[in-house]
């Protein structure tokens, strides 16, 4: 599998831009929002307003059973130790993410469904009825449980879009698998409000589809550019900032083609180190954005500091 993120259509008028203008550094507060505390976050690409969602946050056991595939223990603990972080207790976090275009407000994903994502909207000044689409990264639980509350849609005035290859997974599972069971109930409802990207195709005028399959067979990253300004939502590419960037070739636990999964990681992070464009990943520590580095044979994941200051 290749990733199609190259100085291609898939990146348009980025392409054509020199290396100097297109690598600089383009994380900066936006002045004239509110969304500036510790569950939303705004920044600005260009002339989109992005605002990151904190959804949740909560610890997790047995780190290299689900990080490490194919790490030795002393592997695992030598890379924890150089990061200062405990070999054997992850943090999650659940970052959806808000694009303002300046004519849509453009939702990737919409977290577990336990209010989050409504709490971090309000923080940034907006109301579920006021989101124009809502994108679908991938049908795991965490990114489409907060598509109903109650029961009724939580985005009502919204329109949907995913991968095709994505739902098509999940809606033909059989009563009875967990993730299928949840798309039928929060999904397939509003299918009739739902279109489906390409890898390639655009949500919105400066919004384009990744494939990033690997994860789940339609897991989709989105690439932005705005006046020459670039960023990547990279969904669930990397689900651990130290250990996924540090070895991609450590099996995820839920990866499901996990040769696949790799594969997406190292041309995605490779193309996000060499060309300089920030990234915000849905589990990255919140805020979620930052950089690529290469390091040795991986990467390093490098968080957003003082970019992020007008």
């Amino acid at each position: 599998m290749t990733i199609k993120l190259t100085r291609r259509a898939a990146l348009g008028s980025a392409a054509a831009l020199p290396f100097a203008a297109a690598a600089a550094p383009v994380l900066a507060a936006s002045p004239e929002t509110k969304a500036n505390s510790t569950i939303a976050r705004s920044f600005h690409i260009g002339d989109f307003t992005v605002t990151t969602l904190l959804d949740g946050s909560f610890p997790r056991d047995g780190a290299i059973e689900i990080f490490g595939g194919g790490a030795t223990d002393e592997e695992f603990a030598k890379v924890s130790a150089e990061n200062f972080i405990p070999a054997d207790v992850a943090q999650f976090f659940f970052t959806p993410s808000l694009v303002n275009t300046g004519s849509e407000l453009v939702l990737f994903d919409t977290g577990l469904g336990q209010g989050g994502i409504q709490a971090a909207l309000a923080d940034a000044g907006v109301t579920p009825d006021q989101i124009d689409v809502v994108v679908i990264t991938h049908m795991h639980p965490d990114h489409i449980g907060g598509m109903t509350t109650e029961g009724a849609p939580t985005f009502a005035n919204a329109r949907y879009v995913t991968a095709s290859p994505e739902y098509d997974f999940w809606a033909a599972q059989d009563a009875g698998n967990r993730v299928g069971d949840l798309v039928a109930e929060k999904v397939t409802p509003l299918a009739e409000k739902m279109t489906f990207v390409e890898d390639g195709g655009e949500v919105a005028s400066g919004i384009t589809a990744v494939a990033a399959y690997g994860h789940t067979p339609g897991h989709t990253v989105y690439h932005l550019e705005s006046n020459g300004q670039r960023l990547v939502l990279t969904a669930d590419l990397a689900n651990h900032y130290v250990w996924s960037f540090a070895h991609p070739e450590w099996e995820v636990r839920f990866d499901m083609d996990k040769a696949a999964a790799t594969a997406a990681r190292r041309d995605v992070l490779g193309m996000l180190a060499a060309d300089k464009v920030p990234m915000v990943g849905y589990h990255m520590p919140f805020p979620g954005a930052g950089y690529v580095e290469t390091r040795g044979e991986g990467f390093r994941f490098v968080p957003v500091s003082y970019q992020m200051m007008g």
